[in-house]
C-alpha cells in the first residue's frame, strides 16, 4: 500500500537499484497501536516533511514502513564487519530498513531509514524489534551531538508500536526513523570485497564518490583519493568526539561511516568524570573501545578498508599496498592536528600560540582532571570563569589545587578569551543520569522528562536560568553506569 507524503518529498531507491546484490527486498512488519513518541519538528522542515502530516495515522505509518510513499523501496543492506576485531562476514541490516533517500530542502541526498521494523533475513537469530528506551537514547544523544556541530546521524521520529518486546523484560517496542547522508559503512566494502566480485566493488565505491565525495571522481586515482577523504573525515570526527567527551561504545567497522557521520548511538555516552580508560559498554569486557582508545581504533577500521580497496587502486598488489599504507599515515597527523586546535579553542588560545606550547598545555590540564577524578564537562566550562576573575567554578573541583594554580599560570600567561571558550565548551550534554530518568519515565508512558532534556541540549553553550540540575555532573548515589545496545 502506497501513502501520498503531503508534502515536496520524493522518494527514490537509489541504492537498491544501483547495488541489488547488497539489498535484500524486505517489508517493515505491522504495528497493532503506533504512537507517536518525538517528532523532529525541524529535521522535518529540512527534508521537505509537513510534520502536521507526519503526525497523522498516515504519516505515522510512513514512519515505521507499514504504508510506503511513492518511490520507497524498502530493503535491508548487507554488510560485513569486525565485530570487538572479529570478522563476521554476513552481518547486514537484522533490524532496520532502507526505504529510500530523498533530496532535502538544500538539495542533499538523504537515506531515510528504520530501526527496529521488524526481522530480516540477516537477523541471525534476533526478534528484529527495538525497544523505546534505546530508540529515545539515539533521539536524545544525536540532537546533542548536531547541537555539538559534530557530524551525525539524525533521528526524525520515534513511534511506539503498541507491541511488547521481550528483553530482560518485558518492554514497549519502537521504531526510530533515522536519516543519513547515507548508510554506506566500512563493513559495507568488506562485504563487496568478500563477494569476490570487483565489478561489485567497483560500482560501491563509485557509489559512494557520487554521495559524498563527487570532487574526487576527477582525481588520477579516484579510489585512492575516495580512501583519503574517509580518512580526513574520520580523523577530524574521532577528535570532536574526544573534545566533548563522547564514547561512542561499539566501534565495529560495521558502525564506521564512509560519510564520516556518527551512526548507531547503542551503548554511548558522554564522559562525566575524565578518565582516559572510561568504558560504559556492558559488551566491551576488555576495554577494546575505551574512551582513549578511540583514535586507534579508528585507524585500524580505516586499514580494513584500506584492504578492500587494494584492487581498485592499483592492479599491483604491492604498488597499492604502498600507496594505501601512505594514504592511512596521514591518519595520525590529521587527527592530532584537529585534536590540538580544538583543545587550543577550548583553552581560548589565540591562532598564534605554537602547538609547542598548547600541545603540553593541553595535556598537562587532563593529567590534572585524571589525577583529581574532575568532571571534565563542566571543568572545562567553568574555566571561563577563571579568565574573568573567579577561579573557583573550575578550581574548586581540583584537590590538588596547588598543582592547578600553577597550571593556570602558565595558561593565563597566553590571554585566554573568556567568551570564544564558551563558544565551544557545552554548558549543557546529555548527561547520564537524566538521560536514564528521561527513558526511565518515557518507557512509563510520562515524555515531559525527555522533551525538556531534548530542548536542554539543542542549546548547549546558552547558559540558562533554572537549568541548573542540566549542568551538574551525576549524583553521588547515581553509582557507576553500564550502557546496554539494546538487542
Amino acid at each position: 500500500m502506497s501513502v501520498p507524503t503531503d508534502s515536496r518529498v520524493t522518494f527514490d531507491g537509489r541504492f537498491a537499484r544501483e547495488l541489488p546484490e547488497m539489498a535484500v527486498a524486505w517489508q517493515a512488519d505491522e504495528a497493532p497501536e503506533p504512537q507517536l513518541l518525538a517528532l523532529n519538528e525541524q529535521l522535518a522542515a529540512e527534508l521537505g516533511f509537513d510534520p502536521t502530516f507526519l503526525r497523522s495515522p498516515e504519516g505515522l505509518a510512513l514512519l515505521i514502513g507499514t504504508s510506503l510513499p511513492e518511490g520507497a523501496t524498502p530493503v535491508a543492506q548487507a554488510y560485513s564487519g569486525h565485530q570487538f576485531g572479529s570478522f563476521n562476514p554476513r552481518l547486514g541490516d537484522g533490524r532496520a530498513l532502507l526505504l529510500g533517500e530523498i533530496t532535502d530542502a538544500e538539495g542533499r541526498l538523504r537515506d531515510i531509514h528504520l530501526k527496529g521494523s521488524g526481522r530480516t533475513p540477516f537477523a541471525r537469530g534476533g526478534d528484529g524489534l527495538a525497544v523505546v528506551g534505546p530508540m529515545l537514547r539515539e533521539y536524545i544523544l544525536s540532537e546533542a551531538m548536531q547541537a555539538l556541530q559534530i557530524p551525525t546521524t539524525r533521528s526524525l521520529a520515534v513511534v511506539a508500536t503498541g507491541r511488547a518486546v521481550r528483553r530482560e523484560t518485558m518492554l514497549p517496542g519502537a521504531v526510530l526513523t533515522r536519516v543519513a547522508s547515507s548508510h554506506l559503512r566500512v563493513g559495507s566494502f568488506q562485504y563487496a570485497a568478500a563477494t569476490g566480485n570487483q565489478d561489485l566493488l567497483g560500482r560501491l565505491a563509485d557509489h559512494a564518490i557520487s554521495r559524498h565525495y563527487p570532487e574526487v571522481a576527477a582525481a588520477e586515482r579516484p579510489y585512492l583519493t575516495l580512501f583519503e577523504s574517509v580518512v580526513s573525515a574520520q580523523a577530524s570526527l574521532v577528535a570532536q568526539w574526544m573534545l566533548v567527551g563522547f564514547i561512542h561504545g561499539v566501534m565495529n567497522t560495521d558502525n564506521m561511516t564512509i560519510s564520516g557521520e556518527t551512526i548507531d548511538y547503542g551503548p554511548c555516552a558522554f564522559m562525566d568524570v575524565f578518565d582516559y580508560s572510561s568504558v560504559y559498554s556492558s559488551i566491551d569486557r576488555g576495554g577494546r573501545y575505551a574512551y582513549a582508545n578511540q583514535p586507534l581504533i579508528a585507524e585500524w577500521n580505516l586499514a580494513r578498508l584500506a584492504e578492500t580497496l587494494l584492487p581498485l587502486i592499483q592492479d599491483d598488489q604491492e604498488q597499492a599496498v604502498a600507496l594505501a599504507v601512505g594514504a592511512l599515515e596521514a591518519f595520525r597527523p590529521q587527527y592530532s592536528g584537529a585534536w590540538l586546535a580544538g583543545m587550543k579553542a577550548k583553552l581560548g588560545l589565540a591562532d598564534d600560540v605554537g602547538d609547542d606550547v598548547a600541545s603540553p598545555l593541553a595535556n598537562d590540564v587532563l593529567t590534572l582532571l585524571q589525577e583529581n577524578h574532575v568532571d571534565y564537562t563542566s571543568f572545562f566550562r567553568g574555566l571561563s570563569s577563571v579568565v574573568r576573575g573567579d577561579a573557583r567554578p573550575a578550581r574548586d573541583k581540583v584537590l590538588g589545587v596547588a598543582a592547578f594554580d600553577a597550571w593556570a599560570a602558565r595558561w593565563l600567561a597566553l590571554t585566554p578569551n573568556a567568551d570564544a571558550m564558551d563558544r565551544v565548551n557545552p554548558m549543557y550534554i546529555p548527561r547520564n543520569h537524566l538521560v536514564e530518568e528521561a527513558l526511565a519515565a518515557a518507557t512509563a508512558g510520562d515524555l515531559d522528562p525527555l522533551d525538556r532534556l531534548v530542548d536542554v541540549v539543542r542549546a548547549p553553550f546558552d547558559e540558562r536560568p533554572g537549568l541548573e540540575r542540566y549542568a551538574a555532573g551525576a549524583p553521588d548515589d547515581f553509582g557507576s553506569y553500564t550502557t546496554y545496545c539494546g538487542t
